[in-house]
């Protein structure tokens, strides 16, 4: 008899606290990974960003920075790109581009390299000039010294373009 009550008293506790958990948790999501005002913010506008680095250049990277850069906004928001003058405006330049050795062995060379990428952004909010900024944006990506750079370069590149345009993303319209 003192089981069954036991148990009862367990399931009533469990309904109860999963009641007021629910009930005083709320939990918002944005799909699109975005916090913007739709009613205020309707276009957006990119200027091309050049490869500036004096360090090293590696020809593909600039079409491949500036198009993955577009494609997150228009993926993940509501914007429409205009080619001058939007709600918000992103300009820059990839101001770095290098490899360097990160680690050299006992016989006195490099086992392992480093390649970075900067890139500097200007972002303009048209309809509230208090979230205007300048910023560096950075990645970098280590290799095995061993490798040649043609080899893993395209890759490297691309996992740190989409780093850097993620961390881009969430400074100019996620707000996290």
């Amino acid at each position: 008899m003192d089981l069954i009550r036991i148990k009862r008293i367990r399931l009533v506790s469990f309904v109860v606290f999963t009641v007021i958990v629910f009930a005083a948790c709320t939990v918002s999501y944005k799909f699109n990974g975005s916090s913007i005002n739709y009613e205020k913010v309707k276009t957006i506008s990119f200027e091309n960003f050049p490869n500036r680095s004096a360090a090293f250049v590696w020809g593909p990277m600039e079409s491949m920075f500036n198009t993955k850069l577009q494609d997150k906004y228009m993926q993940q928001t509501r914007l429409r790109q205009i080619k001058q003058n939007g709600d918000l405006e992103l300009a820059g330049e990839i101001t770095n581009y290098e490899a360097y050795n990160k680690g050299v062995g006992s016989d006195g060379y490099s086992t392992m390299a480093e390649l970075k990428m900067t890139v500097n952004v200007r972002f303009v909010n048209n309809t509230n000039h208090a979230e205007d900024f300048e910023q560096q944006f950075s990645a970098s990506r280590p290799y095995n010294s061993s490798q040649q750079m043609s080899a893993v370069q395209e890759e490297l590149v691309n996992q740190m373009i989409d780093e850097i345009v993620e961390q881009i993303f969430n400074a100019t319209v996620a707000n996290w």
